[in-house]
């Protein structure tokens, strides 16, 4: 983590000045965050191949590797992946690894320290993965202007980005970029920090919080609108987990404002291919890593052996999507209970967990 994407106002480019310095000069590991908003925590529910993957990963690059989730979708072989903030590279690696010979990612950050650890890197990989040439490379710029490092409209099947998007000023612009690369059925999977308010100025502007993520998260449910409002279908909760701010300085400045970390997925579907029904879908396995279940989001699970019926809108998503070859569908019987997607409250998400999930 550690790209921003300033706006033509002079407050936005002393904002990404500030970024780049923090995470290119400040910080020289994680040990140096000063909170936790930036930092995944340990988790049983990252999968064993993925665990694999990571195992493989250069020590340099993951003792710069900053962010508050996993960032690691599924059904990964033969896509082409952006990874926004990529920062020293770790997870740009870890996607380089899973998409495969014919797959492709792209790393696109803005602080040339960080970029130089990243690029340092990419035979190492290349020769531990196997692979005759690299298939990932790493780009200086800003995520609010994809087009300046060559990425086209309509050419990315999935985007990530790992706590980055609250390092940017005007968040909504980085939506309708994303929105802009990515083709019809693909997806958005992101993990960032969110708050249960609006934020007071004294919190938005305190360099410390604003620079580990915390001063300019989104209150949850402007991401929503902002999402919706671009051309995204209704975000998706994958998982999530509340922090606390607890240096004693720190926590002073924010008060009571709670934080939660969201891994959200947002899907772009054709609008025009859109259909009303529900149906009837079972998994038919062979996504490396889910051979028997494959889950959707942190209520829904697929498995091999249940049927489960699904509403029109998450239908939508899987039929148009990567995930579509890996699913058989039928009509839904008449009488059969779905979960209905809506907006959720991740607040509300992590109470209702009785714990914290994890990332």
């Amino acid at each position: 983590m550690s790209s921003c994407c300033p706006s033509s106002a002079a407050a936005s480019s002393d904002i990404s000045s500030g970024v780049k310095d923090y995470y290119g000069k400040v910080l020289k590991s994680s040990d140096d965050l000063q909170t936790t908003a930036c930092q995944t925590p340990v988790t049983s529910s990252i999968s064993k191949n993925i665990r694999l993957v990571m195992s493989q990963i250069h020590a340099d690059v993951m003792s710069k590797y900053y962010g508050c989730g996993m960032c690691v979708p599924s059904c990964l072989t033969n896509m082409n992946v952006v990874d926004l903030g990529s920062g020293s590279g770790r997870d740009s690696y870890i996607l380089s690894r899973l998409v495969g010979q014919q797959g492709n990612v792209i790393g696109v950050d803005m602080t040339d320290e960080q970029l130089a650890v990243a690029n340092k890197y990419i035979d190492y990989h290349t020769t531990k993965f196997g692979y005759k040439q690299a298939n990932v490379k790493f780009v200086k710029g800003i995520i609010e202007d994809l087009q300046k490092v060559g990425i086209d409209d309509n050419s990315t099947d999935i985007v990530i980005s790992n706590c980055v998007v609250n390092l940017c000023e005007d968040k909504k612009k980085v939506l309708k970029e994303i929105y802009r690369i990515l083709k019809f059925g693909g997806e958005l999977y992101f993990s960032d920090v969110y708050c249960d308010r609006q934020l007071p100025q004294s919190v938005r502007k305190h360099r410390v919080l604003w620079n580990e993520g915390a001063g300019g998260a989104l209150y949850w449910e402007d991401l929503n609108k902002f999402a919706i409002e671009v051309g995204f279908e209704i975000p998706r909760i994958y998982s999530a987990h509340s922090f606390e701010i607890t240096k004693p300085e720190l926590k002073q400045v924010v008060g009571d404002v709670k934080f939660v970390s969201v891994v959200y997925r947002l899907f772009k579907i054709d609008k025009s291919k859109k259909t009303s029904e529900k149906k009837q879908v079972i998994y038919d396995g062979g996504v490396d890593g889910c051979e028997q279940n494959i889950k959707f989001d942190y209520k829904l699970e697929f498995s091999t052996e249940t049927p489960m019926t699904i509403d029109d809108v998450t239908w939508n998503i899987i039929n148009q999507s990567r995930l579509n070859d890996f699913f058989r569908s039928t009509e839904a019987p008449s009488c059969a209970k779905f979960v209905k997607t809506e907006i959720e409250n991740p607040f509300d998400v992590v109470a209702r967990a009785g714990k914290s999930p994890t990332c």
